[in-house]
């Protein structure tokens, strides 16, 4: 019998691995054999994260401090990794952040700096696996989470930098799956949509948005824990050579409406 999602012996960076969903999905791609190597601004997190994931999955994890915004720092982590296990095989780029405001109020800052985290790290980590590790194994899979915020707009957070960069982070994808196939390579992004986490529960639980979930989500509901696991270790197979540019909503089919 074929494990089709069988990731023993692989090794996955997944970028902002301090808390929510980049934890979720490295718990999903521990849980199929992976090593883990968390990556974070705050290596106590990372390393907290690491403790949990060892204990909970028996799997090797590598903790390791690294501001995305910083091509240095970006290169850096990418050669301990290469340093260590002398492979990386899977990356899923989920740092970013959100500025939210109406956008006739928002500041060059806000919307540089949600360019300069979401869009422009995410190219920053992708360019250095790619170059330094994928490239000449010619074999890799990256995973970029956008958000269904890049596939549409909203009218009830104005937010508008992260629907740029997100929908940056969508064709980016596209951009780097038609010119890295040629290596083994495919490049995917999953869209999330709303989703329960430590920054976002406050939020999602007010009445103005569970009316809005009610009204706008076909599913009637957030995404729960787990919901993206699937997604992640699906895109992150090996026996999913053939999918790759695909821009994935798990959003309850909030994009379908």
């Amino acid at each position: 019998m074929k494990d089709y999602f069988d990731l023993k012996g692989q090794v996955a960076i997944v970028t902002g691995c301090s808390g929510g969903l980049g934890v979720q999905m490295a718990k999903a791609l521990a849980n199929q054999g992976a090593v883990i190597v968390p990556v974070a601004r705050r290596l106590e997190k990372v390393e907290e994260v690491a403790a949990d994931i060892r204990a909970a999955y028996g799997v090797e994890v590598f903790p390791l401090r690294c501001d995305i915004t910083d091509t240095q720092a970006v290169n850096d982590m990418v050669d301990k990794v290469m340093e260590k296990y002398g492979r990386i095989d899977i990356v899923v780029n989920n740092a970013g952040t959100g500025a939210v405001a109406p956008a006739e109020d928002i500041t060059d800052e806000q919307f540089r700096g949600e360019m300069e985290v979401d869009l422009f790290g995410t190219f920053k980590v992708a360019r250095a696996v790619a170059k330094k590790a994928m490239i000449p194994a010619k074999y890799g899979r990256i995973i970029n989470i956008s958000s269904m915020y890049g596939l549409v707009g909203n009218k009830v957070a104005g937010c508008s930098p992260y629907h740029a960069a997100k929908g940056g982070v969508v064709n980016l994808t596209r951009a780097l799956a038609a010119e890295w196939g040629k290596y083994g390579i495919t490049v995917n992004s999953i869209c999330p949509g709303y989703f329960y986490t430590p920054l976002t529960r406050e939020t999602l639980d007010s009445e103005f948005f569970q009316q809005n979930a009610r009204t706008m989500i076909p599913e009637e509901r957030y995404g729960e824990e787990g919901e993206l696991d699937t997604a992640t270790i699906f895109l992150a197979s090996p026996a999913s050579g053939y999918v790759t540019g695909v821009n994935l909503p798990v959003d309850g089919g909030y994009t379908a409406m």
